[in-house]
């Protein structure tokens, strides 16, 4: 299954808001969390993540630095600040409305199956 665009837009920020509150982090990792939270199902690139990352920095979401260790290359590491934190329990709070109207759409479906399953005149 592939998940389209816009829902992976759409929910990109929260994602990787939720990940930098776990811990600081830099883009591999995250970019490997989301394939491991998604099952492989979200195979994001370097050219979503990054300029993600950028703008939640911008925006005072998210601060860098620069670290080293031993026996490997520099990394650029990402925390989520205050503002970011703040701004992750407001997206949560969007999601939860989301997800619950879904739920409550698709709980009205009952054994009817998708919507396409509905003949035309039990449409709304």
């Amino acid at each position: 299954m592939k998940v389209a665009k816009d829902l992976v837009a759409a929910s990109a920020t929260p994602m990787v808001l939720g990940i930098l509150a776990e811990d600081a982090s830099y883009g591999y990792a995250i970019l490997r969390r989301i394939n491991e939270l998604s099952g492989g199902e979200l195979d994001w690139t370097e050219g979503l993540l990054y300029p993600l990352l950028h703008r939640l920095e911008r925006l005072g979401y998210v601060e860098s630095s620069w670290q080293s260790v031993t026996g490997e290359r520099r990394r650029k590491y990402y925390r989520i600040t205050d503002k970011g934190l703040a701004e992750l329990a407001e997206q949560r709070r969007q999601w939860d409305t989301v997800v619950d109207v879904l739920k409550e759409i698709w709980l009205g479906l009952g054994d009817r199956g998708p919507l396409t399953a509905i003949p035309l005149e039990g449409r709304a």
